[in-house]
């Protein structure tokens, strides 16, 4: 059987690693490339001509979308699957349009991504189960392997179990090193216990989290091969709920059933728990939208209720939120059940 020749793109270098090592179990798959923004997308997809692209959207220089116009130019006989933690309609109907032919959602990328792959080859389509609902999803020519329906997941969740406690905790921290300290904490324990956790953070961060994972043992590979470590880019997240700088409550709430129906499929403690942990509310806050991310808190708070989970957010405040803004603190410290704080630079880790 001759081989299929892959070009893998995506700017999360942990998350392409997983890729990678994910097709290699496949003997027919052949690593020709890898790539980590969108114009190296476009000219590697020109000079290697590769017989599929596995292509991510929020990329640097070139977002996924533009760099698949541009490649469609250059490489017409490569086909394209899109992996991306964007699932809003129009990003994905646009994504169809230029031709592609499977859309991963990145949360379901460890069931799915072999599946989505043989589809493609095959010139069939294939859709993620992050995708359900959709108006295109009449168009599936292959189904996800032993997907689960999100509500039945979902009700797994709810509360009802009274040797349970759900915590949606706060932290405030004055510099970058507390901050990692208290996430590495949050995510590590929950990693041990076999559980799942989504992290929503800037790329620095998930990064320098990554480095002090490895560090304390954690084998970071493994967890998100098995789906249980979900590392997302606030940029994209936000930008898949946000509506006039303000979060869409109805958008909001499917992404996060989404992400939260994934993460519950790979949890494996005893019980199974999720937990999520993240900076959406925070960077807003820094961007001057106040009264966005109170709401997004809010509607955190919502989630966390609703399916039991424990939620850490993380604010490194600057001196002027300090001093000048304590009001919005007090808001956002109203919506969460445990507040703390780690203002103090740790002097020793």
């Amino acid at each position: 059987m001759p081989s299929t020749r892959v070009l893998v793109v995506d700017d999360y270098e942990p998350f392409r690693r997983f890729i990678c090592s994910t097709l290699r179990k496949r003997p027919t798959l052949q690593i020709v490339g890898e790539g980590s923004d969108g114009l190296e997308a476009v000219h590697k997809s020109e000079r290697l001509q590769p017989d599929l692209i596995v292509l991510d959207i929020g990329l640097p220089s070139l977002n996924g979308i533009e760099a698949a116009r541009r490649i469609r130019r250059v490489a017409s006989n490569s086909k394209i699957l899109f992996v991306s933690q964007e699932s809003s309609a129009e990003v994905v109907q646009e994504a169809l349009s230029l031709g592609a032919l499977g859309y991963v959602v990145k949360a379901y990328a460890g069931s799915e991504l072999l599946a989505a792959v043989e589809a493609v080859t095959e010139s069939k389509h294939f859709f993620s189960s992050g995708l359900s609902g959709l108006p295109f999803a009449e168009m599936v020519d292959a189904q996800p392997p032993d997907s689960l329906c999100q509500e039945e997941v979902l009700a797994s969740l709810a509360p009802g179990r009274a040797e349970v406690t759900r915590s949606h905790e706060v932290q405030f921290y004055s510099d970058d090193a507390s901050f990692l300290a208290g996430f590495t904490s949050f995510i590590e324990a929950t990693l041990k216990a076999g559980n799942t956790v989504t992290v929503v953070a800037t790329e620095s961060h998930r990064n320098s989290l990554l480095q002090r994972l490895v560090e304390h043992g954690i084998d970071v590979a493994s967890a998100i091969e098995e789906g249980r470590y979900l590392p997302l880019d606030v940029a994209e997240t936000l930008s898949s709920f946000m509506v006039n700088d303000l979060p869409d409550p109805v958008r909001f709430l499917t992404v996060a059933g989404e992400l939260i129906a994934a993460a519950a499929k790979a949890a494996r403690g005893e019980p199974p728990r999720v937990a999520a942990c993240g900076e959406c509310a925070p960077v807003l806050w820094a961007q001057g939208k106040a009264d966005a991310a109170i709401q997004l808190e809010h509607l955190w708070d919502e989630i966390g209720k609703k399916y039991d989970i424990d939620i850490l957010c993380g604010y490194v405040l600057t001196d002027f939120q300090r001093e000048q803004e304590s009001h919005i603190r007090s808001r956002i410290c109203a919506e969460h059940s445990t507040v703390s704080s780690r203002e103090r630079a740790i002097e020793q880790s």
